[in-house]
């Protein structure tokens, strides 16, 4: 029986009811050498579940890949979806994008070789780890996950499954930022023992929800009970939904989880700490005085690492500079987006020569995927790396919550003498939604 087929009758027959799959793997044509068949000119078929915000930049970027074509889009919004389908058919000069409202019967497509997945974060983990059981490889964005346990269950499913993961970082990208990252590796500024991240101030924006607060119907295109999917019930308003969820803690994680990951993920390859974590976490947060959003819009963060290396993660504190800073002995050096600054100013003249540590650089996020579901080498950014640059900032939020420092153990991922904070390391999923 060849794969295609295999993947449509056990698929076909998977796609019931609501909560999580039983669907073993089936590796995508693109693998099995039957590129030929289902893939011309050797393409990368992707399907694209989600459509909002990120999820059209994406699209829009993966149009651009000549070895990729997009078969399918998904959103829950009907108008997005539909939208979503008219710029592949313009793209493509054709009508052959098919969009669909349950991104399981997108999953379900026997001719996918990869999804890209830009929903609410409270989706994150059920997409993916559907995903990878249905055997497609998966570019993500940040954060990786709602939740610490929601992280490592989508780690374990890409492991499991033999999948390729690439997080929708674009900071490798930049050339300024692996070059920063090669003076720390090759000790330009000596000893580091700071890491300062700068992160954009929580959203206050209390005028620019006015009237958008007050239960109502849902569209008649947006399927609001599946958008809430595995997040607590709550009336459907504008504030709640679509670019804002991420302003809610049942949904998101406001600034602070939006832009983490890109950052931190940075500060942590360049200290080759991007399979570790902190060993204590202690943070303060000011949060929404009304309305809807209860995400911090002011947070200090500081986490720190062995051997006696300090993060500080903040938004809205004027002592911390955007970007990321790395503080040495011997000088500094900050990089944020397009920008490089350091002291001495002699650090931003050097070379890295042939026999030092090199650190590859990314060709694109977008571009490295689609490299990688071919080669079937691991992208820069893989779910291992995007869970451990996250996770300085689920357990600063559980610490803002619970009030005290939190002792962490990176390698087991589980906190040291506290019930509390450990049981705040799960999000509970409402029924049927289950991983």
């Amino acid at each position: 029986m060849g794969a295609s087929l295999s993947r449509r009758t056990f698929l076909s027959a998977a796609l019931v009811g609501s909560g999580a799959w039983s669907v073993p793997w089936f590796a995508p044509s693109i693998v099995l050498g039957q590129a030929d068949k289902q893939a011309p000119s050797n393409r990368v078929n992707l399907g694209c579940i989600g459509m909002g915000w990120a999820g059209t930049v994406n699209l829009k970027s993966f149009l651009a890949q000549s070895d990729c074509q997009v078969r399918a889009v998904s959103d829950v919004d009907q108008e997005h979806a539909e939208a979503g389908k008219e710029t592949v058919n313009q793209h493509y000069g054709n009508k052959d994008c098919r969009a669909y409202y349950d991104f399981r019967e997108l999953l379900a497509r026997p001719d996918l070789d990869a999804v890209s997945v830009a929903l609410p974060d409270h989706w994150h983990a059920i997409s993916v780890v559907l995903a990878a059981r249905a055997g497609l490889d998966i570019f993500g964005e940040q954060p990786l996950a709602h939740s610490v346990r929601e992280g490592r269950a989508i780690c374990r499913a890409v492991a499991r499954y033999a999948r390729i993961w690439q997080t929708g970082s674009w900071q490798p990208a930049e050339r300024e930022s692996w070059f920063a990252a090669e003076l720390v590796r090759n000790g330009r500024i000596g000893k580091v023992h700071t890491v300062e991240v700068g992160l954009p101030e929580g959203h206050t924006d209390y005028a620019g929800t006015a009237g958008q607060e007050t239960p109502s119907r849902p569209p008649p295109g947006l399927d609001y009970e599946f958008w809430l999917g595995p997040s607590p019930w709550a009336p459907y308003c504008p504030a709640r939904v679509h670019k804002n969820w991420r302003w809610h803690l049942d949904y998101g994680g406001g600034q602070l989880m939006d832009w983490l990951g890109h950052y931190t993920g940075m500060a942590h390859w360049s200290l080759g700490l991007d399979q570790t974590g902190p060993v204590e976490v202690e943070a303060t947060g000011e949060y929404p005085r009304r309305g809807l959003w209860n995400a911090p819009t002011k947070y200090r963060i500081v986490a720190r690492y062995q051997p006696d290396v300090t993060l500080i993660i903040a938004g809205g504190h004027g002592d911390i500079h955007g970007g990321t800073c790395w503080r040495g002995n011997s000088g500094w050096i900050r990089v944020d987006r397009g920008g490089l600054d350091a002291h001495p100013k002699a650090l931003l003249e050097e070379r890295i020569g042939e026999n030092e540590i090199r650190i590859p650089s990314s060709p694109g996020r977008h571009r490295e995927f689609i490299n990688s579901v071919k080669s079937r080498r691991p992208t820069f950014a893989a779910a291992e790396v995007a869970q451990r640059s996250v996770i300085p900032g689920h357990l600063g939020l559980i610490s803002m919550r619970i009030g005290r420092k939190i002792m962490w153990d990176p390698a087991m991922e589980e906190t040291v003498g506290d019930e509390l904070a450990s049981r705040l390391l799960v999000t509970t999923l409402r029924e049927p939604w289950t991983l």
